[in-house]
Parts: C-alpha cells; sequence; structure tokens
C-alpha cells in the first residue's frame, strides 16, 4: 500500500509541475529575453523560457507542452520570425505575444553593415548557403538584439510598461526593478568599454555573423566569418582555405560556439599560432536571475577579451 501512495504522489507531483510549466503568465522565446524579464520582475514573478538550454531557435521545433505553455501566457515575448521562425504561425492568434524588434527606439542593424572588402574575401560559397540556411544573409536584418546592452535597457523599459497592467499592485516595485538594472548597466558599460579600448584593432574571426550589436557597441571589427553550418563537415579543401586565411593573420583569435564540434575547431587552428575560444550568445550556462542579463554579458566579453589579451 506504501508503494502505491508514493506512486500516487509521485504522479501529483508530475501533474502539478506540468500543470504550473503550462501557466505561466510571462513566457519568453530565449534565454537572454527571459533575463531581462526576470530583471524588471524581481521579487514579483517568475518569467519562463520556451527554448531549452543548448536549444538553438534557428531548428527548434514546438512540442504540445510548448503549445499549451503559450497558449495560457498572458505576455509572450519573442525576437521575431528572423530568430524564431518556428513561432511565427503560432504567435499571430495569441494576443498576449509582443514582437521585441517592433519596440519603438530599439537599435537595429542589418548583416554586412560595415563591412569592407576584406572582410567578405573570407565568405565562401559554401558559407554564403549557411547564412541562407540561418537567415542571415546580407542585407537581412540582425535579429541578435539582446547583445546590444543598450538594447537590453530599452527593453527592460517597455517591459516594465506593457506588464504594468498584469502586475497593479506591483508598480513601483517595477520601476525599482527597472531602475535598478540601468544603474548595473551603467557601471558593467563603464568597465567593458575601458577593458576593450585597447583591444580593438587586436584580430579575430567567428563562426556565426551573430555579434554585431556587441561588436558595434564595443567598437570592434571581426577579421572574418567561418559561417559554417554545424551539422555539415566541410571538406578537406575548404578547411585548407579557412587555415590559410587564419595563418596570414595571426596571431588571431577563433571563436566558435557550443554547437560547433571540437574537432572541427581543432581541424581549423591545428599547428597554427592562433587561439581559440567558445562563445554562447544565449548564455546556457547561465542562472537565471535579476542580473542574470549582466551575468551573461559579463562571462561572453571575459572570454572574449581574455583570448584577444592573449595574442
Amino acid at each position: 500500500m506504501s508503494s502505491f501512495r508514493l506512486f500516487a504522489a509521485l504522479c501529483g507531483l508530475l501533474l502539478s509541475s506540468a500543470a504550473h510549466a503550462d501557466q505561466v503568465r510571462v513566457l519568453a522565446s530565449i534565454k537572454p529575453v527571459q533575463q531581462i524579464a526576470a530583471a524588471v520582475l524581481d521579487g514579483i514573478d517568475q518569467p519562463a523560457a520556451l527554448l531549452p538550454a543548448g536549444a538553438s531557435p534557428h531548428s527548434f521545433a514546438l512540442r504540445p507542452s510548448d503549445r499549451r505553455a503559450l497558449a495560457s501566457a498572458e505576455r509572450i515575448y519573442w525576437v521575431g520570425p528572423a530568430l524564431e521562425l518556428f513561432l511565427e504561425g503560432t504567435l499571430h492568434s495569441l494576443p498576449g505575444s509582443r514582437e521585441l524588434v517592433e519596440i519603438p527606439g530599439l537599435q537595429l542593424r542589418h548583416f554586412d553593415e560595415g563591412a569592407d572588402e576584406h572582410e567578405h574575401d573570407h565568405h565562401t560559397h559554401a558559407d554564403h548557403e549557411a547564412h541562407e540556411g540561418h537567415e542571415h544573409g546580407p542585407g537581412s536584418l540582425d535579429p541578435h538584439i539582446w547583445l546590444s546592452p543598450e538594447n537590453a535597457v530599452i527593453i527592460a523599459r517597455w517591459m516594465k510598461d506593457d506588464l504594468a497592467p498584469l502586475y497593479p499592485q506591483q508598480q513601483s516595485q517595477l520601476n525599482a526593478n527597472v531602475a535598478a538594472f540601468e544603474q548595473r548597466m551603467q557601471v558593467l558599460d563603464q568597465q567593458l568599454l575601458a577593458r576593450f579600448a585597447p583591444l580593438k584593432h587586436k584580430p579575430y574571426f567567428v563562426f556565426h555573423d551573430g555579434y554585431g550589436y556587441l561588436e558595434s557597441y564595443l567598437g570592434l571589427q571581426h577579421s572574418g566569418v567561418f559561417s559554417l553550418a554545424h551539422e555539415i563537415q566541410p571538406g578537406a579543401r575548404h578547411v585548407n582555405e579557412l587555415r590559410q586565411t587564419l595563418n596570414a593573420a595571426a596571431p588571431a583569435c577563433v571563436f566558435s560556439e557550443p554547437q560547433f564540434t571540437p574537432r572541427l575547431v581543432n581541424s581549423l587552428t591545428e599547428g597554427l599560432p592562433v587561439k581559440s575560444a567558445q562563445l554562447d550568445p544565449l548564455g546556457s550556462a547561465i542562472a537565471v536571475g535579476p542580473q542574470g542579463y549582466e551575468q551573461q554579458l559579463k562571462a561572453l566579453t571575459e572570454t572574449w577579451a581574455s583570448c584577444l589579451e592573449g595574442i
């Protein structure tokens, strides 16, 4: 009988957890947006994220539980179809849906802005195919808006006003939370600009043209984009071309992302006078909390700066 009771209790716990997951009031598509919402809602509520840690918004597919969560959420914050194309059809019929790229005053950029002929030399035909597969073609909107600290503050202010009707008794707390977020961002702003000032001319390459907002903010410019589709292993000729580019620029840093296998990175960099490091623009390893956005930005820029300082 005790075994039956234990089983019943576990079933009840699982059912309540599932119900709670489906009844989240504020739901963000990706973790960085969830982190900004968590700063705004500090001490008031806990926003959830649709995508699990490590999932890519480019290739994610909705599960039945995700659809229930979307249907019951009172606010759904997503960047827009340039990033989460899988959400476009689903969210049109949901009144709580908010497309963040539509926020007034947001600083938006498009791919290849500020690029010169030298940069274009590093893109091959295979690279452009990878770009198109990820909706990162020349002239298209760069959806990585959260990597601009200035945009993060604009988003937080806008979220405060948008969430006010949901939390009418917590207006002063919402105002205080956003003011605190802005103050913390001002401090971080000074720290980042001071650290990166002497690093502006250090050469580095990225595997994903997803850092334009942060590069613009820090005054940096990548030397090239090795925009390889992570599901396709490049041929020997392509790898050799990229190695020649790297060797000509060395010493340099090569920044990959979690979805790219170490084997691919090693095949590009082995034996060359370059340093490699891994950047995660989604901050998968950072705990969600009121200071999560700053912690994600600190972790990302710490890896970036440390590599550049070492060459």
